[in-house]
C-alpha cells in the first residue's frame, strides 16, 4: 500500500476513534486502538503521530491538547470536538441555491478551482437539494471564467497554491516585461490575485529585491520547484494585507510615490463614471468649476502611482474629458507623449526593415500568439481537491445511501465528484478500512457488477454522517467563484450566500491564497438589469457612448448579463435598431426596470459571442489597420495580438480590427506615443488630429 494512502487511512481512523470515544484520550491509546500506528515503535509512532496532527491542523481540523500540571508528554490527552470537524448547519433561501446552482454551471470545467468548488457545494448543501445538478440556464455566460490558461499553467498553479498552503518558499526562471531579461527568482508565496484581464499574480517576498514584489504566473518559464526540503520555511508577516494589492489599478503596481500624487482633471461629462469605478484608486475632489462639490460640475482626481507612462494611456483614453494637471513632471511627459504621438502621425511612417518572423525569440519572451488563434482557450483544470476531502465527502455521501437503504449508481457518482471509476474504487477500498479501533468499521461499501454501490454502514459511523468543515482549498474556491460572479445572476443573490458562508467558517477565506479582483464597481446597476432579465421586464437607461463621447436613453429587452476582458456586459435586443445589442454596465449612468413585460425572442443568443470578442477583446469589425508597436512595448503586445511583421530594431507590427474611426482613435492614443498607425491613411490624420487637440487643451495648463 503506498505510504500516502497509508497516511490517509491513519488520519482519516485517527478523526474517527477521537469522535467516537468522545473523551479525552492518552497517545499510547492512540497508539494501541488506531489503525496505522500499532505497529510502530515509539520513536516512530512519535514522528508520525506529530507529522499527521500537523498536517490536521493545516487542514483546519485542530485537536485539542490537554497538557498535565507537571508537564510530562507521555500523560497529555486529545480529544476533537464535534465543532472541529463538522461544518455549521448554513440555511440557504430557494433562491441562493439556484444562485449556487448557476455559478456552478458557468464555472464547471473551466473555473480553475472547479474541482474543490464541487466538493464545497456538496458540503455546504448538505440536506438541501445540491447545487451540483443544476437546470440548463442562458441568463448569464461567461467570457471570464478564472480558468488557468492551458496545462502547463495549470502546473504552475497547482504548484504555487500547494506552496502557499504549506508555507515553502520557491525557485522558478520568470520574464521580467519592464527589462525584457529572463532571471531565477526565490520566493515566499504569500498571496494569489486574479483580476478581470484573465490573469494569474502571484504576491510573495522576492529574496532577490529583498520586498514583496507581484509576478505574473504567464511569465513564468519552465517548472515551478520547492527551494528546500523543509516541512516549511517561512511565516507570511503578519501586517500582510492582500487587499492592498487586489485594490491597485496599473498605474500602481511598483513603488507608489504617495507624498507626489497625480492631479487628474475630469471633466463633468464623465466625473460621476469616474467617481464610481475609479474612486477607490484615489480621491474626488471638487475642481474651480464646481466648489460646493455638488457633483454637477468638474471634478479633480488625485491619485498616487508608480508608472508614470500606465497614468498618462489612461488620461490619453478619456480623450478631451480629462487632462494631468500636476505634478510638474507628470504633465510634462504627457505633454511630450503627444508630441511624439503627433511627429510619428505626420507624413509617411518611418519604420525598420522586416526581419525573418520565423527566427526564434530572444530567451523566455513572450510566445508569438498565432494570428488565427487570439486569446480565447478553454484549458484543462488546474487545481484538484485534497484527497482527505473527496474521501470525507464520499463517506458521508455512501453513509447517507446506506442508511436509506439506497444504491448508488457509480457513474452518476463520479459524475458528481468529477473522478473516474477507478479513482472511486480506490477511494471505497481506503474507506473500507477507515476504523474506530478494536475491528469497528465506519463502513463497507461494494461496487457491484451491475455498476451500483452497496453500502453497510456501521452504527458508529455518526463522524461522516454529517457534513466536515471546508478545507481551506474549497473554502477558498467557493468564495472566489461567488466574488467572480458578483451580483451578476438573476436566480438569486451571492453576496447573502457568501456572508453566510464566512459566518459559518469563522473567516474570510480570502485572506488566505486567492483574491478575486474584477475591476468597476456596478453592483447597483448589476441588480437592476437582474430583476430586469428575471421579472423579463423591459430595460430602460442612460447609456455614456464612449467612442461617441454622447449620452444616449434606450429601452430594451434585456436577456443575459456576461463578462468579459473589460467588464461586464448585458446581452439585449433593441427593438429601435431590431437587432441584439451589447452594453458595458459600467458605462450606464442610471438604470430602471420598466412596468411593460416582454416575450424572449426563440431566435436570441445572449451566449453566442463568449468565445469570440469577449475572451479576446477583438470586437467584430469591418475595417483592419495595420499598427506599428515600439520595441519597448513589443514585449506586451507579443503576449496579446498576433504579429504581422518583425523590425530589425525590435519593434513588431500587428492587426487591429476596429468598426470606427473614434474606436481606433482612442485605441491608439491609450498607447501613449508607443503605437502608430501606419495604414489607413485616413485613420493616421485621425490620431494626428486628435492628439493636437489634446495637446492644445493640456499647453494652457502647463503655463499655469
Amino acid at each position: 500500500m503506498a505510504k500516502d494512502t497509508e497516511k490517509l487511512i491513519r488520519q482519516l481512523s485517527l478523526i474517527s476513534y477521537l469522535m467516537a470515544e468522545r473523551r479525552p484520550v492518552t497517545a499510547q491509546e492512540i497508539r494501541r486502538d488506531v489503525e496505522g500506528y500499532s505497529a510502530m515503535n515509539e520513536d516512530a509512532f512519535a514522528r508520525r503521530f506529530y507529522a499527521d496532527r500537523s498536517e490536521l491542523e493545516a487542514l483546519r481540523i485542530f485537536l485539542s491538547v490537554e497538557k498535565p500540571v507537571d508537564g510530562l508528554v507521555e500523560q497529555e490527552t486529545y480529544s476533537l470536538a464535534p465543532e472541529n470537524f463538522h461544518l455549521p448547519a448554513i440555511e440557504f433561501t430557494d433562491r441562493e441555491l439556484a444562485g449556487l446552482s448557476t455559478a456552478l454551471h458557468l464555472l464547471d470545467g473551466e473555473f480553475a478551482y472547479a474541482e474543490p468548488l464541487r466538493i464545497a457545494l456538496q458540503q455546504i448543501s448538505w440536506g438541501r437539494p445540491s447545487p451540483l445538478s443544476s437546470p440548463e440556464q442562458s441568463t448569464v455566460a461567461l467570457g471570464i471564467t478564472g480558468s488557468a490558461g492551458g496545462h502547463e499553467l495549470s502546473q504552475r498553479l497547482s504548484k504555487v497554491e500547494t506552496a502557499i498552503f504549506r508555507r515553502k518558499t520557491i525557485v522558478f526562471d520568470y520574464y521580467t516585461m519592464e527589462r525584457g531579461e529572463l532571471g531565477t527568482r526565490r520566493v515566499d508565496p504569500y498571496h494569489l490575485l486574479f483580476q478581470q484581464s484573465g490573469q494569474f499574480y502571484l504576491v510573495g517576498y522576492s529574496h532577490e529585491r529583498g520586498a514583496i514584489r507581484v509576478f505574473r504566473l504567464s511569465r513564468i518559464r519552465g517548472k515551478v520547484g520547492y527551494a528546500t526540503k523543509a516541512e516549511h520555511d517561512f511565516q507570511r508577516p503578519a501586517d500582510f494585507d492582500p487587499h492592498a494589492y487586489a485594490n491597485r489599478i496599473d498605474w500602481q503596481f511598483g513603488d507608489v510615490r504617495p507624498a507626489h500624487p497625480a492631479e487628474v482633471w475630469i471633466g463633468r461629462r464623465i466625473a460621476w463614471q469616474i467617481e464610481r469605478h475609479f474612486g477607490r484608486y484615489g480621491e474626488m475632489r471638487p475642481s474651480d468649476s464646481d466648489p460646493d462639490g455638488d457633483g454637477d460640475g468638474d471634478r479633480i482626481f488625485v491619485t498616487p502611482y508608480a508608472n508614470a507612462r500606465q497614468l498618462i494611456a489612461w488620461v490619453l483614453g478619456l480623450g478631451d474629458n480629462a487632462r494631468i494637471i500636476g505634478p510638474p513632471e507628470l504633465a510634462g511627459e504627457l505633454r511630450e507623449r503627444l508630441d511624439l504621438l503627433v511627429e510619428r502621425h505626420t507624413g509617411e511612417p518611418q519604420i525598420a526593415p522586416e526581419v525573418d518572423a520565423s527566427a526564434p525569440a530572444p530567451a523566455g519572451a513572450p510566445d508569438r500568439v498565432a494570428p488565427e488563434a487570439g486569446n480565447g482557450h478553454r484549458p484543462d483544470g488546474a487545481i484538484r481537491p485534497e484527497r482527505f476531502a473527496r474521501l470525507v465527502t464520499l463517506a458521508s455521501i455512501l453513509i447517507d445511501a446506506g442508511r436509506a437503504g439506497r444504491r448508488i449508481d457509480a457513474r452518476e457518482l463520479c459524475a458528481r465528484l468529477k473522478i473516474s471509476e477507478q479513482e472511486l474504487r480506490e477511494d471505497i477500498s481506503v474507506l473500507n478500512l477507515v476504523n474506530f479501533g478494536a475491528g469497528t468499521y465506519v463502513l463497507y461499501a461494494e461496487l457491484g457488477a451491475d455498476g451500483t454501490i452497496e453500502v453497510e454502514p456501521e452504527p458508529y459511523g455518526d463522524s461522516f454522517a454529517r457534513p466536515a468543515r471546508l478545507l481551506p482549498v474549497e473554502a477558498k474556491a467557493l468564495v472566489a467563484a461567488i466574488d467572480l460572479i458578483g451580483e451578476h445572476i438573476p436566480e438569486g443573490s451571492l453576496t447573502s450566500v457568501r456572508e453566510k458562508v464566512v459566518a459559518a467558517l469563522g473567516e474570510d477565506p480570502v485572506h488566505e491564497g486567492l483574491q478575486i479582483s474584477t475591476g468597476g464597481d456596478d453592483a447597483e446597476i448589476a441588480a437592476v438589469v437582474s430583476r430586469a432579465i428575471a421579472q423579463r421586464r423591459l430595460l430602460s437607461f442612460e447609456y455614456y457612448k464612449e467612442n461617441e463621447d454622447e449620452f444616449s436613453t434606450r429601452t430594451v429587452e434585456p436577456y443575459a448579463l456576461m463578462n468579459g476582458r473589460e467588464g461586464w456586459y448585458v446581452a439585449t435586443f433593441d427593438p429601435s435598431r431590431d437587432d441584439v445589442r451589447h452594453f458595458r454596465l459600467d458605462r450606464f449612468k442610471s438604470a430602471t426596470v420598466t412596468d411593460e413585460s416582454f416575450e424572449p425572442r426563440p431566435d436570441v443568443d445572449p451566449a453566442a459571442d463568449v468565445d469570440g470578442w469577449l475572451r479576446t477583446g477583438e470586437v467584430p469589425a469591418s475595417h483592419r489597420a495595420r499598427v506599428w508597436i515600439s520595441p519597448e512595448r513589443a514585449r506586451w503586445a507579443r503576449e496579446e495580438r498576433p504579429i504581422t511583421a518583425e523590425l530589425a530594431d525590435g519593434a513588431i507590427v500587428v492587426e487591429r480590427g476596429f468598426a470606427s474611426m473614434r474606436y481606433l482613435v482612442r485605441d491608439v492614443l491609450k498607447e501613449a506615443g508607443d503605437a502608430v498607425v501606419l495604414e489607413p491613411a485616413d485613420a493616421r490624420a485621425a490620431v494626428r488630429e486628435a492628439a493636437r487637440a489634446l495637446r492644445e487643451a493640456a499647453a494652457p495648463v502647463a503655463a499655469r
